[in-house]
């Protein structure tokens, strides 16, 4: 391999993560540049194409971590699983327990806010009105983030089932809307694909190349009435969405 460059040392680098020839990370700089007798620079170029691809996260101090890439399937029954109350596990964390992944939905932060146009149509609000709005982390532990997830709520609505309040929804928030008398009917979703901003990309710990599916989500309940918007942004390599048994009108 000396002499040869970087472009090279990338391909003969990935094809040994994926035979997994690589326990977590990949050897440190110095003994790269041993095994391949190549430069510095031809090693960290090498790198920085695998972590474009998504292959590697370089972590000041850690060395250049493998990146999972193992997809998680998430089917449209996650949500019919997780409206009756008094439950543990919201939606995310049902569809990874079906694949014996330990995932968990992480709370970030909520704070009141005011909708704008986009979202208070969605919601059938007035532009201005009063909204709760949460932010989340979809991932599996310890910390692997595998979905960042946006979700506002009618005030009304939030402070009746809890929502508002600075901490999870432990048993997921349709179980907390059912609870509060606004039981979830139906689920509205459309889904995208992007590059993802470079603030995404860190958060998500993704290359460049890595294109993002986003989601959004409309819910609700039997009368027509929305409870929630939801916008999710998630690696295209590490989610599966999957709509399983829709009716076909006319079949």
């Amino acid at each position: 391999m000396a002499g040869r460059g970087y472009r090279e040392l990338a391909e003969e680098l990935r094809r040994r993560i994926d035979a997994e020839e690589f326990t977590g990370k990949l050897p440190s700089i110095e003994q790269l540049m041993d095994e391949y007798g190549a430069a510095r620079q031809t090693i960290r170029s090498a790198i920085g194409v695998l972590a474009d691809d998504g292959l590697v996260v370089p972590v000041r101090k850690a060395g250049t971590l493998i990146r999972n890439r193992t997809p998680v399937h998430v089917p449209l029954s996650r949500y019919g699983q997780v409206i009756v109350p008094g439950g543990t596990k919201g939606p995310w964390e049902t569809a990874t327990a079906a694949q014996g992944l330990d995932g968990n939905m992480q709370f970030v932060s909520v704070e009141r806010v005011h909708a704008d146009p986009q979202t208070a149509a969605l919601l059938d609000l007035a532009e201005g009105d009063e909204l709760v709005y949460r932010v989340r982390q979809a991932l599996i532990r310890p910390d692997d983030v595998v979905q960042l997830q946006q979700a506002w709520y009618p005030a009304a609505i939030a402070e009746a089932a809890g929502l508002d309040r600075n901490d999870k929804v432990t048993g997921g928030v349709y179980g907390a809307l059912t609870a509060a008398g606004h039981r979830p009917a139906t689920a509205s979703e459309t889904v995208g694909a992007r590059a993802p901003t470079e603030t995404e990309a860190s958060q998500l710990r993704i290359g460049g190349r890595v294109y993002v599916l986003t989601l959004e989500r409309v819910t609700r309940d039997a009368s027509g009435q929305p409870l929630e918007v939801l916008r999710a942004i998630a690696p295209a390599d590490r989610l599966r969405l999957s709509y399983d048994n829709l009716p076909l009108e006319g079949a």
